[in-house]
């Protein structure tokens, strides 16, 4: 089935372009993005179940953005009368005209950006899905979970919970100016099983994830995953410390998207670019990593939790080749700071939500695939790790240094596994000379899209990141 379209939205569409029109007359640019989002979001431990409606992008509510002698103002409204705007533009001219006159009152200079382009476009996008979060029978699923949970209890002798979290997203957004009309809608869900287990004193946690575009049909694939969380849990409270040093390591897809999205995730975004402060900037055109280094951003790029046909800008969706063959060759862009850094926009204008403003983010980030396979990987390995799970990464955009932080490592020594797992581990180092190093890649992929991105602390939206299995030197402790 398709998802269908918000009757909600097209309730208000004819209302929102007499807003626009309204707007025209004293401003050189006016949009409107409109969002109605609905959820599911379910989370059942062996203590307690809770159900409610709310994820991270479920929201409904409008925001305006209006340009006029090279200044952008935006102005975001929970409720609105399609019978009435012109109540809407009242309100709308006069909080901006506080606006401009508390900026006179302080002094505060503003940074002049020409109006955007608004060539024609109409768009209606209502993708596949085999179910609807907001039609789910939700009792048939906490059973199920809650049953799950139950059996994973009886996988292991040392667990003390076991939990599931299953989450389901009806995004619908429509984009409207004078001259454009896109309407999009579309369901992704995410799901994770975790498990804990405790074995005197010390405590380990095993999890693993699904996601995708689709509805609670994807949640049937939790059992396998949970049996996979257990098992990890319980070989975790065996795990030593690793000895501090440089090795070779070859890094599963999730933990190779950690890499993607950490070392040339943040440090691309081109709005960084506008306010120097990522190193990316200089390094367009110049090698920053081994030729068997591709990696792609972008909304199309791969079928994930955000794949969007286009952003919160109005800009279609797209699939950037950030590197090829080792050279950086663009980074991603928003429309105002593509504006001001005179390139094209990318497709990555996303807001938080209605609420907050747009800035230059992520969607899907995935390093290419190769022709290795990963026994000729682990046979070339002397003695290094295979590095498998994330726990969280960070990166400094200005001088690319890299941190992540891995749940295990498997050793490998002149060629095969010696059964000892290390955890955790921290791997550091300089983003060029980690992507430099990488002499190996496999021939499969998958792309992990179970959390979130955050931008300075805040700022979350649904990211997705992966690869291939890569061999690379790393710094471990």
């Amino acid at each position: 089935m398709k998802a269908p379209f918000s009757a909600y939205l097209n309730s208000l569409r004819d209302g929102l372009r007499e807003l626009i029109a309204l707007l025209r007359r004293d401003y050189d640019y006016v949009s409107v993005l409109a969002t109605d989002s609905r959820g599911l979001a379910v989370r059942i431990t062996q203590r307690a179940r809770s159900v409610g409606s709310e994820t991270m992008t479920t929201e409904r509510g409008i925001v305006v953005r209006v340009c006029r002698d090279g200044q952008y103002s935006e102005y975001a409204l929970n409720t609105f009368d399609p019978a009435d705007p012109a109540r809407a533009a009242e309100e709308i001219c006069a909080a901006f005209a506080r606006q401009a006159a508390l900026l006179r009152a302080a002094g505060t200079g503003v940074f002049r950006t020409p109006a955007l382009d608004d060539e024609p476009l109409t768009l209606f996008v209502e993708k596949e899905t085999q179910e609807l979060p907001e039609t789910a029978d939700v009792r048939a699923l906490v059973e199920e979970l809650t049953a799950l949970s139950d059996r994973g209890m009886t996988l292991g002798k040392d667990l003390i919970d076991c939990m599931l979290r299953a989450e389901s997203t009806h995004v619908c957004k429509m984009f409207l100016t004078e001259k454009r009309d896109l309407r999009q809608s579309y369901v992704y869900s995410e799901g994770s099983a975790v498990a804990v287990a405790n074995r005197e004193g010390r405590t380990q946690i095993g999890y693993e994830s699904v996601s995708g575009l689709g509805g609670p049909e994807l949640f049937r694939g939790l059992g396998e995953k949970l049996e996979k969380a257990v098992e990890q849990a319980e070989e975790l409270l065996d795990a030593e410390r690793i000895e501090p040093g440089e090795y070779e390591i070859i890094t599963s897809p999730e933990v190779s998207g950690l890499i993607a999205h950490e070392a040339f995730g943040h440090g691309v975004e081109m709005d960084m670019f506008v306010k120097n402060r990522a190193l990316g900037r200089d390094y367009i055109g110049r090698r920053v990593g081994s030729e068997l280094v591709t990696m792609h951003e972008g909304a199309l790029c791969a079928e994930n939790v955000t794949s969007y046909a286009f952003d919160d800008e109005g800009t279609l969706a797209g699939d950037v080749v950030e590197i090829e063959e080792g050279i950086l060759r663009t980074g991603i862009c928003d429309a105002l700071s593509a504006l001001r850094l005179g390139v094209k926009p990318t497709g990555n204008g996303k807001r938080e939500n209605f609420e907050h403003k747009v800035y230059t983010r992520m969607t899907n980030t995935i390093f290419d695939s190769g022709e290795d396979t990963l026994e000729d990987m682990i046979a070339s390995v002397e003695h290094g790790y295979l590095l498998e799970g994330m726990e969280s990464g960070m990166e400094d955009p200005k001088h690319w240094g890299i941190q992540c932080i891995i749940k295990a490592g498997r050793e490998i020594r002149n060629g095969r596994f010696t059964g000892k797992l290390v955890a955790p581990i921290i791997m550091t180092g300089y983003v060029p000379d980690l992507l430099g190093n990488i002499s190996m890649r496999s021939r499969d992929r998958e792309v992990f899209g179970a959390g979130g991105c955050g931008k300075g602390y805040k700022e979350w939206v649904k990211v997705s990141d992966g690869g291939p299995y890569l061999k690379t030197k790393a710094r471990l402790g």
